[in-house]
């Protein structure tokens, strides 16, 4: 066999043995007091457990003091943890005396929350800004706040609890109440910090992964007259409701004269049939003998003598003022 093939074999062997007997990672363990053996390293390699990330952590907390077993932090990696974060968190959290353990602190990171940042805005409070919000006191007028919140991370209620939406939208709501609460919008323009009184003594933090320290008023300004544009439309829908009305009377109106018109018309339709039906009724009484030519004539000077008394009756003031009327 060729010296270079029993060369590669041999270079071939020796990275596969450092790759599975990590002979560095196990001697940089020893050196920094933390006690492991070679044969835990090696079925790291099985288990697709990177030694470096464990043993590195182990070190870590090793030198800040705390004492953690090898697999426990195995056995968070597997179930797909991150075990740097949780060693830091719990570095830090020694650091300012708090109490977190790791099985706290496994169970935050296994949740999806970051331990290490909810261990820092616990010790370093953090702010958050609400967005704008709007609301009418009752004196009609919209007043637009926006507030700041003061916070830090509950430890206790982080598994479970509520992020910074509910804080925020709970926070909108007191100030909505307060504003809305007040008399006038002037109350609260001179006394902001009414809405802050108000908003802290609701316990909006309970069941929240968070503990508020203060909200604080950074804004108001003077919106819209609601009160006002809620009266004009009002007014507005009032006339249009009436016009709507006396617009149905007027056709009413309308329909029920063109009805009178028609029905008088009928009438007189009526009357002048009967009227010319009255010449053919005499003709036919002359012609059959029930009518004489002298009560013709009777009948005419009774009807002449009916039209004098009626025009004798009549007082010289209706006569002029029916004038125009016949005219017309």
């Amino acid at each position: 066999m060729p010296i270079y093939i029993i060369v590669t074999i041999c270079v071939i062997l020796l990275i596969l043995f450092l790759y599975l007997v990590p002979i560095g990672i196990w001697f940089q363990a020893i050196i920094s007091g933390v006690h492991t053996s070679l044969v835990q390293l090696i079925f790291m390699r099985f288990r697709k457990v990177p030694p470096t990330v464990i043993v590195n952590n182990m070190i870590s907390a090793s030198k800040a003091g705390l004492s953690i077993k090898q697999n426990d932090l195995e056995a968070h990696y597997l179930a797909g943890g991150h075990v740097a974060s949780v060693v830091n968190a719990l570095i830090s959290a020694d650091k300012a005396n708090m109490n977190l353990d790791f099985k706290t602190a496994t169970a935050i990171d296994l949740a999806g929350r970051d331990v290490l940042k909810a261990v820092q805005t616990s010790v370093n409070p953090k702010v958050i800004d609400t967005p704008p919000v709007a609301a009418v006191a009752k004196d009609g007028i919209q007043l637009i706040a926006k507030a700041r919140v003061t916070v830090r991370t509950n430890i206790k209620q982080l598994v479970g609890g509520a992020g910074e939406e509910t804080i925020l939208a709970r926070v909108g709501e007191g100030i909505v109440t307060s504003i809305g609460s007040a008399t006038s919008h002037k109350q609260v323009l001179e006394n902001p910090d009414s809405i802050s009184k108000l908003v802290l003594t609701k316990g909006l933090d309970s069941g929240t992964a968070f503990e508020i320290l203060s909200i604080d008023i950074a804004d108001i300004d003077v919106g819209k007259n609601i009160g006002a544009q809620l009266q004009m439309d009002q007014a507005n829908a009032d006339k249009n409701i009436a016009q709507a009305k006396a617009e149905e009377r007027r056709a009413m109106a309308v329909a029920s004269e063109q009805e009178m018109k028609a029905k008088a018309q009928e009438a007189r339709a009526k009357v002048i049939m009967a009227e010319a039906e009255v010449p053919l009724a005499m003709a036919e009484a002359f012609r059959s003998g029930n009518l004489g030519i002298m009560d013709y004539y009777r009948m005419k000077n009774i009807q002449a003598d009916t039209d004098m008394r009626a025009s004798i009756a009549t007082p010289v003031s209706a006569k002029t003022t029916q004038k125009p009327v016949d005219k017309a």
